[in-house]
């Protein structure tokens, strides 16, 4: 399929040395966090496709969706104004609306932004159509890209990712028996697990859970993995255990922190020198250590950790709950 370039690629693979002097395991960080500035993380790899695909329909606005501090939304924002076409985030509100880190970024690059209640988004499928529809009508021509860019398409981003995968470890000389990534809406997931089914591999692919509890998230990812089938020469079909989704992790709930997570990312961040966000990758690597811990991995030696970027999830309600008001 065509794609754009934009991702800095291919993101490097580090050695976290947080996790051998603690549980004595080898585990390594592959930093799609870098590939891009203000467009940082995981969401590049499927919006090369997805944007590509709304150029060559001629398409000039772009919809989509995501919670109020959306990485996604704030990735499809800035690409939308970098390659000068509009942008419409329909985004979930929460009790904290402040302009402030991705929501910051989506006013600068001047994003339309439709703000819905908790119930309102449960039927998002009606308003995006309703907004289609006033943009259609005022002479646009809108292309909907789905919450997390997670349909077969922007799935391509993580296949095309579980390969350049495979080109590093001939470079390291070492083979990764288990990838461990946050799961959200399910396509960085599924993009990784079709890849390794389409290569033969017979890698663990682990996803933590920070959205769904493991029936749903089980659900969306199948759904992605059949539209991708459409995009492959060859398809595959997948099964519910075949997806290994750990859910012990959510905590309060998507985008909610708890105290002992923000102090495992601060520790993290002060013996490694790297950055995680509280929504995705701290709770995903707080997850990890603790599996890893309580010794529930145990056929896993050298471990993977993608981190999919996030940063600007450090909202003044993350920062006060761990340090106070500064």
């Amino acid at each position: 399929m065509d794609k754009m370039t934009i991702a800095n690629l291919p993101t490097k693979i580090e050695k976290v040395h947080f996790f051998s002097k603690h549980l004595n395991k080898s585990v390594f960080i592959k930093r799609d966090d870098q590939t891009g500035m203000a467009t940082s993380g995981n969401k590049i790899r499927k919006l090369e496709y997805l944007l590509k695909d709304a150029q060559n329909k001629k398409c000039d606005y772009l919809i989509t969706s995501g919670g109020i501090q959306s990485n996604h939304a704030r990735a499809t924002a800035v690409l939308a104004a970098k390659h000068h076409m509009k942008s419409l985030l329909i985004l979930k509100e929460s009790e904290m609306n402040k302009t402030e880190g991705n929501l910051l970024f989506n006013k600068l690059v001047g994003a339309k932004i439709e703000l819905v209640s908790e119930d309102e988004y449960q039927d998002l499928t009606t308003i995006i159509e309703e907004v289609k529809k006033e943009l259609t009508d005022s002479g646009h021509k809108p292309y909907v890209i789905p919450m997390g860019g997670s349909n077969g398409l922007g799935a391509l981003g993580y296949l095309e990712a579980y390969y350049e995968i495979l080109r590093q470890e001939e470079q390291l000389g070492m083979v990764f028996d288990t990838i461990v990534v946050a799961n959200g809406s399910g396509g960085t997931y599924a993009g990784l697990l079709y890849g390794n089914k389409e290569c033969n591999k017979d890698k663990t692919i682990i996803g933590m859970s920070v959205l769904n509890q493991k029936e749903q998230a089980v659900h969306d990812i199948l759904h992605v993995l059949e539209d991708m089938n459409q995009y492959r020469a060859e398809p595959y079909s997948f099964k519910d255990n075949e997806i290994n989704i750990i859910d012990r992790y959510i905590g309060l709930g998507y985008g909610k922190s708890q105290l002992d997570e923000l102090k495992f990312i601060e520790k993290f961040a002060q013996e490694e020198g790297m950055i995680l966000d509280p929504v995705y990758t701290g709770k995903s690597m707080y997850g990890l250590y603790h599996e890893l811990k309580n010794g529930n991995l145990r056929d896993s030696q050298n471990l993977l950790f993608i981190h999919t970027g996030g940063i600007f999830g450090w909202t003044d309600e993350k920062v006060n709950m761990l340090y106070g008001s500064i």
